[in-house]
């Protein structure tokens, strides 16, 4: 979160302080602020001072009555309070079911129970997480692993409260004030923990020690392009190059009975649960009729077909014939690390039957490889956390590509199908609620065009690359073909103009008929971004930001002492810093015991202990450098 001067300068400078104590007490795993006595209200006033629900932030807190003053300690009964409002929540329920008398509000509770559960699920994974003891060279993974869940939870709240738009009564309105208070206190979360992510990055800036992936954007000098991915797709890649005819599969499915299962939805049943290794499912050539959910604990499921023309599953569920948006899903990927390739979801539904998905993402560190997704309205759902597409085709007419998750599509064929008589269509509706989630949709290298049945028509209807869904949507469009379809002014307005100056919008480096922005709109959420700015939005950047850490991770800690020693000596200094002028600006009133700087100063000056004196690390970050040289 930003701040300007003035007024603000004296909180700005105790929370900076008490974050940075945050960080350093996460590095070096000490607890507690030297056993001063003192009141923590003052850590809690000066931890919610930067949160979006200050009040809510406050007022959880100071009942959790936790006595302490380690930041760390506040964060967890925060994110314990969300998790037992959302439990609340779960419990109440039946009754709102009962009284409800629309069975679209009936399905709409049912929906929100399993999405309460998963934004459980990920809450405590984040609470486990804060509660771990972790090496300081997997700080920024860690910091970043957060962000992601609890946006993720935050998301499924969200998703839960979107099923009851256009449905008639008030269980909508009540499940949203059951669910207030713990949607909170999960964007705060997210603010906090933000806000030490900013700091690290500060960090690892002036230490040097920024993300080096070594894939970057082609240059104006050189037309060479050069891809780029995370890493986890690097590290399964010889998986992405695998055939369904030579992988060496766990279970095959074929329709013609020649595997051994005839459905998708039965070999899943032998997927070990929660495993770390991958299990492959190759589904042969044929029409799968079937809704298929790969469960939240089957993990490093890879599914394999014979071809994105070959191998198709389908199905029809659509919210006119009342099934959630949620629920429609042909194909839903939930479990973490899953692979699809060479495989074809579709919905067939048709036009008129509204939102019907064909694939539902939920997946952390997925992968789509040369797939292709089907349908009209709401085809494509990368609903949550990190996912990566390539080579892929998705078709569709109304907000088809829609969710909030931290998605790149690579290389991929948007098609924008034949859509009913003056209807508009939207590529794109990102789905980001709070500014600090480390969400958007970028589309990179991709073509944007029509399909053949809507390419001689195409100039019958109004075409944008998308609109805002949600308050803070984020989208990049990127070194893409834009066929002559866009409209001249790209991007459509949702309802009315609320979300024109909080959306973020950009199109860079894009080339064809549809990519001239002369005549684009004007909001104050559309960007124009520099080349630099533009690498943050590649995937090796942007669904994985802080990379460096899962490297420094694979050198191990012995290679990477030096690094860990740069930390713990610049933490601890930076901090110093940061609280002396704290203290400068409050003057001689800042060295009183009972104020938050005093337990801050004590406890930075005892992070020196555990390791020894400053001398050591410099020590070994000196004899670091023996073994440096300057390559190109």
């Amino acid at each position: 979160m930003a701040y300007d001067g003035g007024g603000c300068k004296n909180s700005k400078a105790a929370l900076v302080g008490l974050l940075f104590l945050f960080l350093v007490t996460l590095v070096n795993g000490v607890s507690g602020a030297g056993g001063e006595p003192g009141s923590s209200n003052a850590a809690i006033k000066t931890l919610c001072e930067p949160t979006t629900y200050r009040e809510t932030c406050e007022e959880v807190l100071v009942k959790s009555n936790v006595d302490s003053k380690d930041p760390r300690e506040l964060v967890k009964a925060g994110f314990h309070f969300a998790i037992e409002q959302l439990k609340a929540a779960i419990a109440n329920s039946p009754t709102l079911k009962q009284a409800a008398t629309d069975p679209m509000a009936q399905k709409a509770v049912d929906a929100c129970d399993e999405l309460m559960d998963y934004a459980i699920d990920d809450l405590l994974t984040s609470f486990d997480k804060i509660t771990d003891s972790f090496d300081v060279h997997r700080v920024n993974a860690y910091l970043e692993n957060l962000r992601i869940w609890l946006s993720a939870a935050l998301t499924y709240q969200e998703t839960c409260l979107d099923g009851f738009e256009n449905v008639p009564g008030d269980t909508g309105e009540k499940m949203k004030n059951l669910l207030k208070t713990s949607r909170e206190m999960t964007a705060n979360g997210l603010v906090m923990v933000g806000e030490v992510t900013s700091l690290v990055s500060t960090l690892w800036e002036k230490l040097g020690l920024l993300p080096q992936t070594g894939r970057q954007l082609r240059t104006e000098e050189s037309n060479e392009y050069q891809e780029g991915e995370p890493s986890w797709v690097s590290d399964r890649r010889g998986l992405l190059e695998a055939t369904g005819a030579n992988i060496k599969a766990n279970v095959v499915v074929a329709k013609d009975g020649s595997g051994k299962y005839k459905t998708i939805t039965e070999a899943l049943k032998e997927v070990p649960l929660k495993s770390n290794t991958t299990f492959v499912i190759y589904v042969k050539e044929g029409v799968y009729e079937e809704q298929v959910l790969v469960d939240k604990k089957m993990t490093y499921v890879m599914m394999i077909g014979d071809g994105p023309t070959k191998t198709k599953i389908t199905a029809s569920k659509n919210v006119i014939d009342g099934t959630p948006t949620f629920k429609s899903a042909t194909f839903a990927a939930i479990g973490s690390n899953f692979i699809g390739k060479d495989l074809w979801f579709d919905n067939s539904a048709g036009p008129k039957k509204h939102q019907a998905v064909a694939l539902r993402v939920q997946s952390d560190m997925s992968i789509f490889y040369n797939c292709r997704m089907d349908a009209y309205q709401d085809t494509l759902y990368p609903q949550t956390k990190r996912q990566f597409y390539r080579d892929c085709t998705i078709s569709g007419t109304v907000d088809f590509i829609f969710g909030n998750a931290a998605v790149v599509l690579q290389n991929c064929k948007i098609l924008v199908r034949k859509p009913m008589p003056n209807q508009t269509c939207f590529v794109t509706a990102q789905g980001r609620v709070e500014i600090d989630e480390p969400t958007g949709i970028v589309l990179q290298n991709c073509i944007i065009s029509a399909d053949p049945e809507f390419y001689p028509i195409r100039h019958t209807s109004k075409i944008f690359l998308g609109r805002p869904w949600k308050k803070y949507s984020r989208t990049v469009i990127m070194q893409c073909q834009l066929d002559d379809l866009i409209h001249p002014e790209g991007w459509m307005r949702w309802s009315d103009d609320s979300t024109l100056k909080t959306l973020f919008y950009t199109e860079f480096d894009n080339r064809g008929p549809g990519a001239a922005k002369e005549n684009r709109v004007k909001w104050k959420g559309i960007k124009q971004i520099t080349p630099k700015q533009a690498i943050n939005f590649t995937p090796s950047l942007f669904i994985q930001v802080l990379e460096a850490a899962d490297q420094l991770d694979r050198l191990g800690n012995k290679k990477a002492r030096g690094t860990i020693a740069m930390t713990k000596v610049a933490a601890t200094n930076m901090a110093l810093q940061i609280l002396d002028m704290a203290m400068q600006v409050h003057g001689a009133g800042g060295l009183s015991s009972g104020t938050v700087h005093a337990h801050l100063w004590a406890a930075a000056r005892t992070f020196r202990i555990p390791d020894g004196p400053d001398e050591v690390h410099l020590g070994t970050i000196a004899k670091s450098f023996g073994g440096l040289s300057f390559e190109n």
